[in-house]
């Protein structure tokens, strides 16, 4: 009988010293947030919803919605394919960034092709707004609405972010109205990463395009897509960085359009016949067949022959991998970069001039029109019969140009059928194509040359 005294004895010895300790601890939580006894999100998010809008757009049917062409995206985001050929209107989550001037960031796959959108305001209001601008590759597009006083959303700096910090994400999947979903970071983006995906934010607070913004309501993101659900049940949310979106802004509310980096030089493959040229044990890199006199490239020391071995913070296997770190970066850019040369490493640091700078160099242009050079303006005082076109100022005999029977005085009036003004319009025209189709005047006739 003692002993189950005992026994009861301890038994509540052991409830009221775990009760105890429960309390403790449960003192050590915080019993309130913004004035609530009950810790919750719903203070920041309601912060946070005075800075959303709805961006509505009319567009066509056989649109593409998914954000960006890269075979990784492709594979796992969700593909929303419409089903007939009518016109609908396609509904996105966007951001005030700008109260003052009436700016808003939004993905650019959901304006995609517009210029004029509706946009519905935290108070209800619905106003049109202008497209200034978009870029595909970081999914931004910058919006401006003639209205004053409005919320603008807090900037956090996104290199501060952690693996393991808690995010929220905010978008509309439904096309009804925002959800939110809380998660944590689970990788960061990779500053001149050669892989598409991990120049992104990822994290399992996947909501689809819209805002990922941290505990404090502050935006470190803007989500893109979320991946398709795996076999564990787990979809992965996508997010370009705001540190990256903003820069992205500022270049759309100068040019229109982001100023991509650009050197000035061609790259070939290191085959292992040009490494035991070159005498050098390297089993991959880029090497430099051309720099363009005066350029950024030619003034930071780059020469012919030089074999780019790193750049940025990457190793670079082919020519590939270096076109792609430079196409991460901005005009005004400078890229940390070490080449092998003549039996040693020199390092270099040339400034990025901007992708969209035309260039008068045929190299430059297309590999096919290599050793011309060609010049724009005026056409009649070479031809009667054209007043715009782009002019051959010189070809140097025996060039690839040359043997394509290029010359001197000829002018380009289409290339690959496309009408050609400027050199502008002929490096659109004949970009990413492998053969040219030239339609010239020469004197006072015309044909067509095919480069290939």
């Amino acid at each position: 009988m003692n002993v189950i005294k005992l026994f009861v004895s301890a038994l509540v010895i052991c409830a009221v010293v775990a009760a105890t300790a429960l309390q403790s601890a449960k003192a050590n939580l915080p019993m309130a947030v913004d004035g609530q006894r009950v810790p919750s999100l719903a203070p920041m998010i309601e912060r946070v919803q005075g800075s959303l809008v709805r961006v509505s757009v009319s567009a066509p049917l056989g649109a593409r919605l998914d954000p960006l062409d890269d075979p990784f995206f492709r594979r796992f985001f969700n593909q929303r394919r419409p089903k007939n050929s009518r016109a609908r209107a396609v509904f996105a989550t966007g951001v005030v960034i700008d109260g003052l001037h009436g700016l808003i960031l939004v993905n650019e796959h959901s304006v995609r092709g517009a210029s004029k959108v509706r946009v519905t305001l935290d108070d209800g209001r619905d106003v049109d707004g202008q497209v200034l601008g978009s870029d595909s590759a970081s999914d931004v597009a910058l919006i401006k609405v003639d209205v004053l006083g409005l919320t603008a959303i807090g900037i956090a700096d996104s290199n501060n972010l952690r693996v393991g910090d808690f995010v929220v994400s905010i978008g509309d999947p439904l096309g009804e109205e925002n959800t939110l979903v809380t998660g944590v970071i689970s990788a960061l983006a990779r500053n001149n990463s050669l892989q598409a995906h991990q120049n992104f934010i990822r994290s399992d607070a996947a909501t689809g395009p819209g805002v990922l913004v941290n505990l404090k309501g502050e935006m470190v993101g803007l989500n893109i897509a979320k991946s398709a659900q795996t076999a564990g049940n787990l979809r992965i949310g996508f997010s370009t960085p705001v540190n990256m979106v903003l820069r992205v802004k500022d270049h759309l509310i100068k040019y229109g359009t982001p100023q991509r980096g650009f050197l000035a030089v061609q790259v070939q493959d290191l085959t292992p016949e040009l490494a035991g040229a070159f005498n050098i044990r390297q089993a991959g890199g880029a090497v430099i067949s051309n720099v363009i006199e005066g350029s950024t490239a030619d003034k930071a020391g780059l020469e012919i022959g030089d074999v780019v071995l790193e750049a940025g913070t990457q190793q670079i296997s082919s020519s590939n991998d270096l076109r792609a770190i430079i196409g991460q970066q901005f005009a005004g850019d400078t890229l940390n970069m070490t080449v092998a040369r003549e039996g040693g490493k020199v390092s270099l640091r040339p400034v990025l001039e901007s992708s969209t700078r035309v260039t008068n160099k045929g190299t430059m242009l297309h590999h096919q029109l290599d050793g011309a050079t060609f010049k724009e303006g005026d056409m009649r005082h070479v031809s009667t019969n054209v007043e715009n076109g782009v002019l051959v100022s010189a070809v140097r005999q025996g060039s690839v140009a040359w043997e394509h029977g290029l010359r001197a005085n000829d002018i380009i009036v289409s290339a690959n059928r496309k009408s050609v003004i400027n050199l502008n319009s002929l490096r659109k025209a004949i970009e990413g194509k492998q053969v040219l189709m030239l339609n010239i005047v020469r004197g006072n006739g015309s044909m067509f040359l095919l480069l290939q």
